[in-house]
């Protein structure tokens, strides 16, 4: 079991930091303490900026903006969100778009080859950290003065130990990460709550009280073929559901494998081989046995998924906040107005009742900036931008909700109501527009995937989801271990190393959920990865930890 703790916070709250241009003395750094001076790239910036001021460019300016296009909310050149941008703010995009399918892909192509655009968001830490040794990418922790509302939250939300988690050899960070005030949980697994009461059961507290509920269920409805089915399981089995679960069995996995190493509270071990995965996957592996869990759903796409929970042909399926919604739709629409669905809180595993450290961060994708923007005449004007739109409380309201009296409207007390024509999410339930698709807002290339304020991200949610992101928050979090700050050479081992690693894992996941191997063959399968450099990859990661020498 993992060593825990809770996230401080810190109490104390920043004053505006009234920051001058020419400022370069505390924040960011470029290794030797000092930032970046670009003062004489002022042109269109605000010499009065700071935390608490509106950004108004002081002449039109125009970003180069790299754009992952979602199919839910397809880019228009006419949305709300770029027309105020230009009429209130000065600033306009030239807009480089690509496709959400393959958006990874050609980021690393386009700044690998130095043609990406200036602002890079929808990115995280790890998405470019191969491709920071040639130059391509601005390390933005050189300019984190002229970032004051960014500055401020990072102060605030207790947040320097995880961004100085990001650096790497050199001591530079090339990423400005969204930023949460407080864990934002979102997966676990939604039931029919209505046939969890009719059997006299709660929310289960355990994952092995989970699995006796689901036997009952099967005894309850013996028409069903499986009590619970699952779904995110196209590029891996139950993804979504097996990061959620993880550090409640002492590990990660699924979306959360990441960097394939877990921290045991003094080094790094490989995650796919330590006794926590292996009693995540077992427990999983044994609910397929036993015929509680569709061996369908850790391979088959979503729509069928969602189809059999809401035609009545499974009672549980892998959810998130917004997901419950969409399965209460499909029931209503399907006709049935009895079935009631819970978004259950994750329930406590063999480590405890504990989140993983990338479930409980508050980091969110974040903005790279392509190193030829510290080139341009109005530098200083694009990070002022950034900091307002992104990091300052009016900016992540103006991304998310839109315009006061356009899109929604805002009570004395602060509680924000969509405008009667406007729905997001299921609030508005039959208004004929979308905040995101007809007007460009909550859009997670202007708002980084909506890290924010406790009180902007609770703003949207649903009361049960408030009270689902309640008690995951009273949930310990996994600790994090000490960055790794791999140099290049170290990199480019560990990057072939695991690369190769993780095949074997994933590959071996399946067959042992599945049920194609057998448990038994553990040892055998540690011995795999151990022929593909298991030992060699996990001291190259404590060593660029400060683990080891």
């Amino acid at each position: 079991m993992r060593i825990t703790r809770r996230r401080a916070v810190a109490a104390t709250a920043v004053a505006a930091l009234g920051l001058t241009l020419t400022a370069c003395s505390s924040g960011g750094d470029d290794g030797d303490g000092d930032t970046v001076d670009v003062s004489a790239q002022t042109t269109g910036a605000m010499e009065d900026y700071g935390v608490g001021t509106t950004f108004k460019a002081t002449e039109p300016l125009e970003f180069g903006l790299l754009y992952r296009d979602h199919p839910n909310y397809p880019l228009k050149n006419d949305w709300s969100i770029l027309k105020h941008l230009e009429e209130d703010h000065n600033v306009t995009f030239d807009i480089q778009s690509v496709p959400l399918a393959d958006f990874e892909q050609k980021r690393a192509l386009l700044i690998s080859s130095g043609d990406a655009a200036d602002m890079i968001p929808s990115t995280y830490a790890a998405d470019v950290e191969t491709l920071t040794s040639g130059g391509a990418l601005l390390p933005v922790s050189d300019y984190l003065d002229y970032l004051p509302n960014f500055q401020d939250k990072v102060e605030k939300w207790g947040l320097q130990e995880d961004l100085d988690r990001l650096r790497q050899a050199d001591g530079k960070f090339y990423v400005l990460p969204g930023l949460h005030e407080n864990p934002k949980p979102g997966y676990s697994v939604a039931i029919r709550e209505d046939w969890w009461d009719d059997a006299g059961l709660e929310d289960p507290k355990t994952w092995d009280e989970f699995a006796d509920q689901l036997e009952v269920i099967k005894e309850e409805h013996p028409d069903l073929d499986y009590p619970y089915t699952e779904r995110w399981s196209i590029n891996g089995p139950m993804e979504a559901t097996l990061q959620a679960a993880a550090g409640n069995f002492g590990t990660e996995a699924g979306w959360g494998y990441g960097d394939g190493v877990t921290w045991n509270g003094s080094e790094y071990e490989y995650t796919g081989a330590s006794e926590g995965y292996k009693e995540l996957v077992a427990y999983f592996a044994d609910l397929v046995e036993r015929g509680l869990l569709d061996p369908e759903g850790l391979t088959q796409e979503d729509d069928p998924a969602k189809a059999k929970f809401t035609t009545g042909k499974a009672a549980a399926i892998g959810s998130n906040d917004q997901e419950a919604v969409v399965y209460r739709t499909g029931f209503e629409e399907a006709g049935n107005k009895e079935a009631k669905v819970k978004h259950i809180v994750v329930p406590a595993g063999p480590a405890g009742n504990i989140m993983d450290a990338t479930t409980g961060g508050q980091f969110e994708s974040g903005i790279a900036l392509s190193s030829k923007a510290a080139e341009r005449e109005d530098f200083v004007a694009m990070l002022q931008f950034i900091d307002w739109l992104y990091y300052s409380d009016e900016g992540l309201e103006f991304a998310k909700w839109g315009v006061e009296g356009e899109t929604y409207t805002k009570e004395a007390d602060g509680t924000r109501t969509l405008a009667e024509d406007v729905d997001w999410g299921g609030l508005n339930p039959g208004a004929p527009k979308m905040l995101n698709t007809d007007y460009g807002f909550y859009n997670g290339v202007f708002s980084l995937a909506h890290g924010s304020t406790e009180d902007l991200v609770k703003s949207t949610l649903t009361p049960d989801v408030q009270t689902f992101l309640d008690e995951m928050n009273q949930k310990e979090v996994a600790e994090n271990g000490p960055g790794i700050a791999m140099d290049e050479m170290q990199r480019e081992e560990a990057s072939l190393l695991q690369t190769n690693l993780q095949d074997v894992v994933m590959t071996a996941t399946s067959q042992f959920l599945l049920g194609d191997r057998s448990l038994d063959e553990w040892d055998a399968y540690v011995a795999e990865l151990e022929s593909a450099g298991m030992q060699t990859y996990v001291d190259t990661v404590n060593e660029a930890a400060g683990v080891t020498e």
